[in-house]
């Protein structure tokens, strides 16, 4: 066995080390290039991330704003339906107002004609009362006295001077004419006086009775020749002021005046009727159209508190109806019916 050491190689050697030393240099150079190049590569996939779920967000947020949009596309549609329901309900309910006013006035015309009617009839049982008082009257002194019924007899001479007295006031009652027969005229004083009566009042006996001037108006107002009727209401208020028709005669003049939209004439009359005949029938009716010309004369506090004063003192009347009906179309509080 050789025991002769051995020869190095040191070229070999020393190549070998300087390799070593490169690769470890290499080595020592790239280990940070690698861990920079993995925390970018983290980094961009980190962003990478970010922006997918910014987009997933962005997709989500779009998705819901389209829902959002379709619900309140819905919505308007509904509320715009709702809106055209309501409209509609409140012409509907607009038009059963009219309506229900047009006949409540149609009702209350049938009634104030009923009224007027009514009125005619009762001043005709006064004429035919105050007829049949006369004519009881008549029969009884005709039964009181017996022998004055034949008034031309010849009988003898001392008859006339005691049937003058009883046969003259017969004839002068049923017509005002002077007796035809010479033998029973009174003394010459009586047919002196009445003539001067006659002549200087000549404006009672020319003018008709009141019911008859009443009734010619009230045709001619309903058959609408508003002058003439207003000219002969205006008769019946002149000759007859006591009258109760004088009071409906007030009302006309105040309907025509009120037809023809002289509102403030119309007022004054109704004014008389309702100071003046508080026991007319016309008296609601007269503060319902009171109110209503004080209103279209742009006076609404005076026409609402004429209207509340109706429904206060007539709560049941028709035109209390016709008085809330309106102040409720004014968006007026109305005061409940008792």
């Amino acid at each position: 066995m050789s025991t002769q050491p051995r020869k190095l190689n040191l070229p070999h050697i020393t190549l070998r080390l300087g390799s070593s030393f490169v690769l470890a240099l290499v080595v020592l150079c790239v280990s940070p290039a690698f861990a920079v190049n993995k925390d970018m590569v983290q980094l961009q996939t980190q962003v990478q991330q970010l922006q997918d779920a910014v987009a997933r967000l962005q997709q989500s947020n779009d998705e819901r704003m389209g829902v959002m949009k379709d619900l309140v596309q819905q919505s308007a549609d509904s509320i715009n339906k709702m809106a055209a329901g309501v409209a509609t309900l409140q012409r509907q309910m607009q038009t059963q107002q009219e309506a229900q006013t047009g006949k409540i006035d149609q009702v209350s015309g049938q009634i104030q004609a009923l009224n007027d009617s009514l009125d005619e009839v009762k001043a005709r049982m006064g004429r035919l009362e105050k007829l049949m008082q006369d004519v009881q009257s008549q029969q009884q002194s005709m039964n009181a006295n017996p022998q004055a019924a034949p008034p031309s007899g010849a009988s003898g001479a001392p008859l006339p001077a005691t049937s003058a007295p009883d046969t003259a006031p017969p004839a002068t009652q049923p017509q005002p004419t002077p007796p035809t027969g010479r033998k029973g005229k009174p003394p010459a004083g009586t047919p002196l006086s009445s003539p001067p009566m006659s002549s200087a009042e000549p404006a009672p006996p020319a003018a008709p009775p009141a019911d008859e001037l009443y009734k010619t108006a009230l045709g001619d107002y309903m058959s609408a020749k508003y002058s003439l009727a207003a000219s002969e209401f205006s008769d019946v208020t002149k000759f007859y002021p006591d009258n109760p028709l004088a009071g409906n005669s007030f009302y006309y003049q105040a309907e025509i005046d009120y037809r023809a939209a002289r509102h403030a004439a119309a007022i004054k009359n109704y004014d008389k009727v309702l100071e003046q005949y508080p026991d007319s029938n016309k008296v609601p009716v007269s503060h319902l159209h009171k109110g209503q010309a004080l209103i279209a004369l742009k006076q609404n506090d005076a026409g609402v508190r004429e209207l509340r004063t109706l429904i206060q003192r007539f709560p049941n009347a028709p035109e209390a109806m016709q008085a809330r009906s309106k102040l409720s179309g004014m968006g007026i509080t109305v005061t409940p019916r008792r």
